[in-house]
């Protein structure tokens, strides 16, 4: 059976919209299955770390918001930060990024289709999603944290670690600081980005079930700055955040962004990865070696899930979790050393 398309791409988050863009502009014919409407939003911490301000320029896409600096590092009186030194970073609103996002591809006329995808048939030449007559050659899996490509392909892994949550909301208060803030208490952390002239958001990341002001109040100085009658959207939840699965491809599907596997939201890299993880797959789709894509995936990918791991790791031993940022005020050199590592 002929396929229809080259690639169809399941999910228009990031991921997909970004794979779809790089497709259609290696001359891959491409269609995307999205049933949300656009813009979609959800929970995120919205700091785009430099590499991804990078991908975007590469792909001609410009996205406006706040210019961030670099990281800081909050815990009682003790502080740490560290400048980013390849570029800024942008704290932009989900909902913005995927406009510009969602508008580039109808530009490269790639059809993005109304349709809810759980269960795909593979066969040696291709992928037919069953009862929507659609087929392709490739099937590429960007449906999020939660794949349900993944899961109906048997691929999950059973995480046997502490689950983590995050929360967002907005607070419509002037940004104190152009620096990503990273806020620690005993259970979690707060994330402060800057969004615009009038506008924070604050990420929640947890692996407590409470709901959101009951976890702010856990961060008293941060609560301070953020009075109850300045929230200016609704709270969105995400988790738990880390999920494996066995591999980036399974015959002709193939992972990637959140759905290839997640580690923790603490670095803040998950559109970076994202925009690296679909030039990768259609650069391999488009030279004929989709074997490489697992083995360009991981070297990309290494040097985050590495850092990530052994911050997470510490995070959740009660011995070092206090530590941290003391540990990192003491070594500020070290500190601005991984920061960059992964902008």
């Amino acid at each position: 059976m002929n396929a229809d398309h080259d690639l169809l791409i399941i999910g228009g988050g990031p991921a997909g919209l970004a794979t779809a863009l790089h497709a259609a502009r290696a001359g891959l014919d491409t269609i995307v299955a999205e049933p949300r409407q656009a813009p979609v939003d959800k929970a995120c911490g919205e700091g785009l770390m430099p590499g991804a301000v990078r991908h975007l320029a590469a792909l001609g896409l410009h996205a406006s918001g706040h210019p961030l600096t670099g990281i800081r590092y909050v815990q009682g009186t003790h502080r740490v930060q560290a400048a980013f030194r390849h570029g800024p970073g942008l704290g932009v609103r989900r909902t913005h990024l995927h406009s510009v996002l969602h508008q580039a591809v109808s530009e490269a006329g790639v059809p993005v289709l109304p349709l809810r995808v759980g269960e795909v048939r593979q066969d040696a030449t291709g992928v037919t999603v069953p009862g929507t007559g659609l087929r392709a050659r490739w099937l590429v899996a960007a449906d999020g944290l939660h794949s349900p490509v993944r899961r109906s392909l048997g691929l999950e892994v059973r995480n046997r670690a502490v689950p983590r949550y995050g929360l967002r909301r907005h607070y419509a208060v002037p940004p104190w600081s152009a620096y990503v803030e990273v806020h620690w208490a005993a259970h979690g952390e707060a994330y402060v980005t800057p969004l615009g002239p009038e506008l924070v958001g604050i990420a929640l990341l947890t692996s407590q079930r409470a709901p959101f002001a009951t976890q702010l109040q856990r961060f008293p100085e941060l609560a301070a700055r953020l009075p109850a009658e300045t929230a200016s959207s609704p709270v969105r939840g995400a988790g738990p955040l880390r999920q494996q699965t066995l591999a980036r491809r399974h015959g002709r599907v193939l992972f990637v962004g959140d759905a290839a596997g997640y580690v923790d939201a603490l670095t803040g890299e998950g559109i970076s990865l994202a925009l690296t993880g679909a030039q990768a797959l259609v650069g391999n789709v488009r030279r004929g070696t989709p074997d490489r894509y697992e083995t360009d995936w991981n070297r990309a990918t290494r040097r985050h899930r590495v850092l990530t791991e052994l911050l997470v790791r510490a995070r959740q031993e009660p011995a070092l979790a206090p530590r941290i940022v003391p540990t990192a005020e003491r070594m500020p050199r070290l500190f601005a050393a991984a920061v960059n590592a992964l902008a």
